[in-house]
């Protein structure tokens, strides 16, 4: 990619790469091992997702990782909230009846509704005996102390993904090194640090390129664009709207290397679904999908994170084996209808006008 084209290479404290793009991390199978690999291998920074995963099962894939690229990756860290699972009892226990309903149909059993904390601090000790350039954080402020960790025990630098120029601040104030400003477009989990229950997305969202340009005018550290990426087109804008680089996950959803179910797969290019919906209805806390019958039905499912996602585990495995769309998390953002099929280099080459869309 020429300088002629407006995107050059990208630096952000001693971490240096050719394209101005990130893959985002998707939790749950998208993201292997050869995704992060081929992301950075292309010249952007691929980062391997950690949320949900115990220590023991993150070591191999960081091993993986660095057995195919010897360029910067990263890793997402997703940092646990607080365990509202008795004082949500009675919601809990209502949404496990409705979901039985599901249950019975694809011959799965509703999952036990657990608190998991992340395992951070054995996650840290693992991370230290890898080379990750970077670990970004998301769900909370890492605060200080996590921040300090990160840069002494891993020698890494802490991206923190923000969704508001209020959580921008503390993020700054906590010590990141850069700032994933996600929009409300973004695919996935939105990454808001107090989800409030009221609030139908858990909380007002801004867009990205709104976000971006709001923080860009009051600090001068990186920000790294996320939400809302389909064609070459929203690249630029984004990076014209200030972003040091832009995340991109839904774009990514179908690549070669992706580890994206067959079934997930089809789903984002038959058209039945028409559009996305934030919801609930998969783990308890917002996240935008495609509109299928479940995530539309269940949008008020209750806000007690992760245990939902613990709850609606096996229904899900269920619907991907059995090919079952209307109930599988079909996790996109607002770029879902641009997703292109194909090797990940490709496709980032063509985001970035290296190539033809």
């Amino acid at each position: 990619m020429s300088e002629s084209q407006g995107m050059q290479g990208v630096r952000i404290g001693p971490i240096e790469w050719s394209v101005p793009i990130v893959g985002a991390p998707m939790a749950g199978g998208p993201t292997t091992p050869a995704l992060v690999a081929a992301v950075s291998n292309a010249g952007g920074l691929g980062t391997l997702a950690a949320g949900y995963l115990t220590a023991e099962q993150l070591e191999p894939l960081l091993t993986e990782v660095e057995g195919l690229t010897e360029r910067p990756y990263g890793v997402n860290l997703f940092l646990p909230g607080t365990d509202l699972g008795e004082q949500l009892a009675d919601e809990i226990a209502e949404y496990r009846t409705r979901l039985q309903i599901d249950a019975d149909t694809l011959g799965a059993e509703v999952g036990d509704p657990v608190f998991f904390d992340e395992d951070i601090d054995a996650k840290i000790a693992v991370l230290a005996r890898h080379r990750p350039a970077f670990v970004s954080t998301t769900f909370a402020d890492p605060g200080p102390v996590l921040v300090d960790r990160i840069h002494s025990e891993v020698g890494a630098q802490v991206f923190v993904t923000v969704t508001s120029p209020e959580e921008a601040a503390a993020a700054l104030a906590s010590g990141a090194d850069a700032l994933i400003a996600q929009g409300v477009e973004a695919g996935g989990h939105r990454g808001i640090w107090r989800d409030d229950p009221g609030h139908p997305h858990g909380g007002p969202g801004m867009s990205t390129a709104g976000l971006v340009r709001k923080v860009a005018k009051t600090t001068d550290v990186p920000i790294i664009a996320a939400g809302g990426v389909g064609v070459a087109d929203d690249v630029r804008a984004l990076l014209d709207a200030g972003a040091t680089a832009v995340a991109v996950g839904t774009a990514l959803l179908c690549s070669d290397e992706a580890g994206t179910s067959e079934p997930y797969r089809n789903a984002v290019f038959n058209w039945e679904y028409r559009g996305t919906v934030v919801t609930r209805a998969y783990s308890g806390r917002p996240a935008r999908a495609l509109a299928n019958r479940f995530a539309t039905m269940n949008v008020d499912a209750p806000a007690a994170y992760p245990q939902v996602h613990y709850m609606t585990k096996p229904l899900r495995a269920a619907a991907a084996a059995a090919g079952n769309t209307q109930v599988l998390n079909l996790w996109a953002g607002d770029g879902w209808d641009a997703v292109q099929k194909g090797p990940a280099a490709q496709i980032i080459a063509n985001l970035t006008g290296g190539g033809t869309e």
